[in-house]
């Protein structure tokens, strides 16, 4: 199996979030990708792909993602049945950290158990 099938589900994500200026290179055996993330959020998810594939520190594949907007973790667009509470322990892994969403986007929200779907949510960084 070449390198680049090993990893073709890192690839395969990386066109699902849209990676910006995506170049995709193998040579001696270690895959080469390079490319711009829209958030820290986005690299995180690529990351955690590659070590799903590859193991903590895989040494044949080297990643140079950038990012776009690290002013935030993430720009959540909320769905319907969504809470704040249930974003935070999609993001976080806590779901009582719905309180640093909630004042990072006091400009739209008025009460942290009102929101509704379509809205863009600001993501804070951890």
């Amino acid at each position: 199996m070449s390198v680049k099938a090993k990893y073709q589900g890192v690839l395969d994500l990386g066109e699902q979030l849209g990676i910006k200026d995506g170049k995709v290179t193998e040579e001696g055996g270690v895959l080469k990708i390079k490319g711009e993330a829209k958030t820290p959020y986005e690299k995180d998810l690529i990351w955690d792909k590659i070590k799903a594939v590859g193991g903590e520190n895989p040494s044949d594949i080297k990643a140079n993602i950038a990012v776009a907007d690290s002013s935030v973790y993430h720009r959540h667009v909320v769905k319907s049945g969504e809470s704040l509470s249930k974003i935070a322990k999609h993001y976080y892994g806590d779901a009582m950290k719905y309180k640093q969403i909630f004042s990072s986007n006091t400009n739209i929200l008025k009460n942290p158990d009102v929101i509704h779907p379509d809205q863009v949510l600001v993501i804070p960084n951890p």
